[in-house]
């Protein structure tokens, strides 16, 4: 946001110089970015008289002038056609930096002659882009400061600018007045009253305006203009015009250069129609999709469906708070103009904005949000403006749609100002504070003006009165005593697995990624995702227009990246959500980890080995183990399709409480993701591990015998199609308190067992807890173990 020091005092009635401003606005949250002060760029160029110009000896197109200056007379070599005796100039003398062509004036020669100074065009004291000769001056003595000069006949040559950054929340900064009002509050000036208008029409707006029923909602709040009949669209001003030349603005013509300066002034976008390119009414609708328009930048535009437009008879003639359209545009043969004043719906302004590529002024303002409140007054003030610049008759007002209602108030607590933000405010100063920004209090309450829409709560008036008050209030104080004893735990069940998890991942050797929760469509689809449900409305790239169903596809992603860069031996792990719907609570927290290439370097003895699925197992039970997860697990096949069908398994408490899931990626997977494979993988669900049943402090006691074990091994013969996890939980379930653990240790296929069998051979901890095992006892539990695995397999005992 830029603007003069002359357009604030326009509305700031202050004897405080631009380094107060500046310093001021930073400490008030409006922080400054540049200031530009022609006066002290120019301060050392001053006034001359030419006294005489001969022609150069050896250039036909340079004169040899004696020049008056403040050190007294000198040489100067000058080749603008209009050096001649007796004019008045600018001078350069040696030592003195020009920035229009950012060089320091020195002592030369120039064919021959020697040249003491320099006689300045505007442009190169970056006045103007003038520069077909010398500064002439009407007036002017002899060694008086140039700058001086210009303070007096051209003050607004040499008035600053300067551009602060505006935050989101902060639309009402984008006019100069609101600027003001911060200053004013702060205690740098008074607030001059607001210019007002009163339009009485001379006759019947010839043009109607109607806004369809569902653009009402969530496209266009109120819709306002009238005609304006017989105006001259002549050129600007030179005080208007030198304002938007010193924000960059090049200035077009009276009407449109009106338009531009309430959008920098008070933070008002308006657009002119020429009403004689308007066939008939004015509609605001929305879009069916394929419409086009050619925009006031010679540009065309395609328009999507739904999009907000303003269309006459013939089409559409303007972008709704973004652009007009060229074939209604103002120029010097307008004579008839119908001036628009509208409130739109900021979603849909910057979703039309990011869609068509339009960055404008209009749209920057409109979306960020400007006054409603304000629109009627606005159009009564452009309307003045163009009868005092323009001439011309003005109808009266019509309108669609309504003003929305902004109004709302938040109970003022003095007490919070210091338990928030630690600083002593008086009531009274916090009452005056808000006063002075445009609130309106009564009794214990504050009614926040309309052109603050952030605004929302008690602790926004408590920001607003430290602002004004000034942050740099805030003094160091020890914090108060808390009270004696071990406070709550602050972390959640969640948020402690998550850190355990990721120190547990780190430990193993992995390296902690953490990826956009935004994918493609084709790689969300790859694991169980892709729906419209979790499709954003609004997304910023095609890359990223899905919410992930997994963490996978980032690692995955990753890795592919790393591969590129030939980095071959991965491992990378992640702790994130991922979503499933796009509601907040059809998320779930999530810990993956992969593993690619090698367990370790190339060695020379030959130790180094591809990762397998055990190696993506084990880290996986370690960091279920670190989060709580009982020792006692089952695992079992059928997880998602992007898991290789023969090469994972589930980690879970039962057939429906899945805790985790690992194993090789299906190579299907790995190729649509341009990953060299094989890439073995784990995804564990935190969410899924019970709860301790009692909540502790301390950890519990050790559980260990001091009885000896015993293990016991076993054979079956089963039928080949039988899985080794049913003879394993037929045996633990033999009897669940003394067994401790069951392990397959040997698979035998061929020889004399016979077509379609193998025999699996299995070890069977005993753990006694209360007595030493006998014979008899243990004879007694492998008869239950063989008679277990045999009705669960039908297999039989191997002799």
């Amino acid at each position: 946001m830029k603007f003069t020091l002359s357009w604030l005092k326009d509305h700031l009635d202050t004897s405080a110089n631009v380094d107060e401003i500046t310093e001021t606005l930073t400490d008030l949250g409006l922080e400054v970015e540049s200031v530009s002060d022609p006066a002290a760029r120019l301060r050392d160029f001053t006034i001359g008289k030419v006294i005489s110009a001969e022609k150069h000896p050896d250039a036909d197109k340079l004169r040899v002038c004696r020049v008056a200056t403040d050190a007294g007379e000198t040489q100067i070599i000058c080749g603008a056609p209009n050096a001649r005796e007796g004019i008045t100039v600018v001078i350069a003398k040696p030592g003195v930096y020009v920035p229009g062509i950012d060089t320091t004036i020195g002592v030369g020669k120039i064919r021959g002659i020697e040249s003491h100074g320099m006689m300045c065009s505007e442009r190169e004291m970056e006045l103007s882009e003038e520069h077909d000769g010398i500064i002439e001056l009407p007036s002017g003595e002899v060694g008086e400061r140039f700058t001086d000069w210009l303070a007096e006949n051209d003050p607004a040559k040499v008035d600053p600018v300067i551009e602060i950054a505006i935050t989101p929340n902060r639309p009402d900064a984008l006019g100069v007045r609101g600027i003001a009002r911060d200053l004013a509050a702060r205690g740098l000036g008074t607030l001059k009253p607001a210019a007002t208008a009163d339009i009485e029409g001379q006759f019947t707006c010839p043009v109607g305006i109607v806004i369809d029923e569902d653009t009402a909602e969530g496209g266009c709040h109120v819709f306002a203009g009238r005609l304006i009949r017989g105006v001259q669209n002549r050129p600007s001003p030179a005080w208007l015009q030198d304002r938007l030349r010193a924000i960059g603005l090049r200035p077009i013509s009276a009407l449109v250069d009106i338009t531009n300066f309430f959008t920098y002034d008070r933070n008002r976008p308006l657009h002119v129609f020429d009403a004689d390119k308007v066939a008939g009414d004015l509609r605001v609708h929305r879009t069916r999709g394929g419409e086009t328009l050619t925009g006031l930048d010679e540009k065309d535009y395609t328009f999507g469906p739904g999009q907000v437009v303003i269309s006459d008879d013939t089409g559409i003639e303007s972008i709704g708070g973004i652009m007009g359209g060229l074939a209604t545009g103002c120029t010097e043969e307008t004579v008839n103009v119908f001036l628009e004043a509208a409130v739109w719906d900021h979603v849909q302004i910057a979703t039309t904005g990011r869609a068509l590529k339009i960055n404008s002024d209009a749209r920057y303002r409109n979306e960020r949000g400007i006054d409603p409140a304000f629109n009627h007054e606005a159009l009564d003030l452009a309307t003045q403006m163009i009868l005092d610049l323009c001439g011309g008759a003005p109808s009266n007002r019509v309108v669609a749609g309504k003003v929305p209602d902004t109004a709302r108030a938040y109970r003022l607590d003095p007490a919070r100002v210091r338990s928030l933000v630690g600083m002593d405010i008086p009531e009274s100063d916090q009452r005056q504070t808000l006063t002075a920004l445009g609130f309106r209090l009564e009794g214990s309450m504050a009614h926040v003006p309309s052109w603050r829409p952030d605004i929302m709560g008690e602790a926004d008036l408590v920001e607003e009165v430290a602002r004004i008050a000034s942050l740099t209030r805030l003094e160091g104080r020890p914090m108060a005593r808390v009270q004696p004893g071990v406070p709550k735990p602050i972390l959640s069940p969640m948020q402690k697995r998550a850190q355990i998890a990721r120190r547990g991942a780190a430990a193993l050797g992995y390296n902690e990624c953490v990826t956009y929760s935004f994918i493609d469509r084709e790689a969300a689809a790859l694991f169980g995702g892709g729906g419209d449900a979790t499709r954003l409305a609004n997304p910023i790239s095609s890359e990223m227009s899905h919410l992930r169903p997994a963490l996978l596809p980032g690692l995955l992603q990753a890795a592919a990246r790393n591969q590129a860069r030939g980095i071959m031996d991965i491992a990378l792990f992640e702790v994130g959500h991922a979503f499933h719907g796009g509601e907040p609570e059809e998320q779930s927290l999530l810990v993956s980890g992969i593993l690619v290439g090698q367990t370790s370097p190339k060695d020379v003895h030959g130790s180094a080995r591809a990762a397998d699925l055990y190696d993506a197992k084990a880290d996986a039970e370690a960091i279920l183990t670190g989060m709580g997860a009982p020792a006692k697990v089952q695992i079992l096949r059928g997880a998602g399709d992007w898991w290789h069908p023969g090469r994972h398994g589930m980690i879970c408490l039962g057939p429906r409480k899945v805790l985790g899931v690992f194993g090789e990626l299906h190579p299907r997977v790995l190729r649509a993701l341009d990953v060299k494979g094989p890439v073995m993988a784990y995804t564990l669900y935190p969410a899924e591990i019970p709860l301790p049943r009692r909540a502790s402090a301390s950890r519990g006691a050790l559980g260990i015998s001091d009885l000896q074990a015993v293990e016991r091994d076993f054979a079956f013969v089963v039928d080949s199609g039988v899985e080794a996890l049913t003879l394993v939980n037929a045996a633990a379930g033999a009897d669940k308190q003394l067994i401790e653990d069951v392990r397959i240790f040997d698979e035998f296929i061929g020889g004399n067992l016979g077509e379609g069998k193998k025999s699996l051979a299995m070890t069977v901890r005993l753990q006694p807890r209360d007595k030493t095992l006998k014979e008899a006892d243990i004879e007694a539990v492998s008869a239950k173990i063989i008679d277990k695995v045999q009705k669960a397999t039908g297999g039989t005992l191997r002799g």
